[in-house]
């Protein structure tokens, strides 16, 4: 009897536990963050990874009852390896959400196990106009390089320049740069006289810089994804083409205020186009330079970082709006249409596209406080990705 009694005991407390246990994983809500930690984007997963850190620092860890649990992944800037880790991460993880995706490449080859799983896929990054019709999982907090590229071709044929060559990483977002600054200068009386492409792995920029330099065009158009900007600033001012009359114009991937300070005063006066600058002048912005700096040994945050941060309020929002359901379907209801005020800027994700709506700044490289910034001379207001309004 007593024995009995005992095995009814012990196999009530393993029930018990067992539903402890299950209890506990039904009030964690995962999120997956895939990012490039190390190889040539790993500034942006590091940018990402602590904005994203900072949010949750200043918000809390628990949202709508459910205790908030963040994975990061490092997949390299490989498309492979970002498709297994987003497919181990719903699997066998059960995670709630998918964010982060570094390039365009990365955040494509998930699309199609955000839509079989029906998990919504957070894009912090990844900048390519297409990305968001690859899958209605998809919804974006970053930017688009159209978005970007437009303001530029309005701006350079006001400011004497109508001759352009351009240069970009010959990728989606590199294509999407191009196509669009091309077509908006040609539109504004400018002409594009060689497009050149550049690899987007272990580029090498001189022989390209020097065909430029032979071209002789009012200025040199730029695209390279964040991160490699300060290569290009390096060899475009050794090869003297600053003093040969040739401006640089760029998205603001190019003077990148990771690395802007690295630069040196070669790239005072460059000017481009962007939706983020950590001199932005906004009471917002201020805390939130102020507290990310704080929290990352006096790292100034970049357009990186504000797509991970606002790509976190979207979760945490959308969990509070579903009173903490982590079914996909009603999570993406609940990011569609946020409207909100993001360190960059008033912003909203766009119900029809799931796309990003914001400001684009036109900003020139300034010393400030004997620091460079890309500080905004003009805005253009609520810029939804021209890629989509064919």
């Amino acid at each position: 009897m007593h024995k009995r009694t005992l095995i009814q005991t012990a196999v009530a407390a393993a029930l018990l536990a067992a539903g402890g246990l299950a209890l506990a994983q039904d009030n964690t809500f995962k999120i997956g963050l895939i990012l490039p930690m190390t190889g040539q984007q790993a500034t942006t997963g590091r940018q990402i990874e602590a904005a994203a850190r900072l949010y949750m620092a200043q918000n809390g860890d628990t949202v709508a009852g459910k205790k908030i649990q963040l994975i990061v992944k490092d997949d390299t800037s490989l498309p492979d390896v970002t498709r297994r880790l987003a497919q181990e991460l719903v699997v066998n993880d059960k995670v709630n959400v998918l964010a982060g995706f570094g390039i365009t490449p990365s955040a494509m080859a998930t699309a199609p196990i955000a839509t079989q799983s029906k998990t919504p896929q957070v894009v912090m990054a990844a900048a390519t106009s297409a990305i968001t019709e690859a899958s209605p999982y998809i919804v974006r907090t970053s930017f688009t390089l159209p978005q970007v590229s437009v303001a530029l071709a309005d701006w350079a044929p006001k400011n004497g320049i109508k001759k352009v060559v351009t240069l970009v990483t010959d990728y989606g977002p590199g294509i999407d740069a191009e196509k669009f600054f091309a077509s908006r200068l040609q539109f504004n009386g400018g002409q594009v006289t060689e497009a050149l492409r550049v690899p987007l792995r272990n580029p090498d920029f001189a022989p390209f810089l020097q065909k430029v330099r032979d071209a002789k065009p009012d200025a040199l158009f730029v695209f390279v994804p964040s991160g490699a900007g300060a290569a290009v600033m390096k060899q475009f001012l050794e090869r003297g083409m600053d003093k040969a009359g040739i401006k640089l114009i760029a998205t603001g991937d190019v003077t990148d205020d990771d690395q802007l300070n690295d630069m040196g005063d070669g790239a005072l006066g460059v000017v481009t186009s962007h939706h983020y600058s950590a001199a932005h002048p906004s009471a917002t912005n201020k805390k939130f330079v102020e507290a990310f700096t704080k929290a990352n040994k006096n790292l100034r945050p970049n357009f990186m970082a504000v797509g991970g941060y606002d790509g976190m309020r979207v979760i945490y929002e959308a969990l509070k709006k579903t009173g903490g359901k982590g079914d996909g379907d009603a999570l993406l209801a609940a990011m569609k249409g946020q409207i909100f005020e993001s360190p960059r800027g008033p912003v909203f994700i766009d119900a029809q596209t799931r796309d990003i709506v914001q400001n684009v700044y036109l900003r020139k490289v300034e010393k400030k406080d004997a620091q460079l910034y890309n500080v905004e001379f003009d805005v253009i207001k609520d810029v939804k990705d021209p890629g989509k309004t064919k």
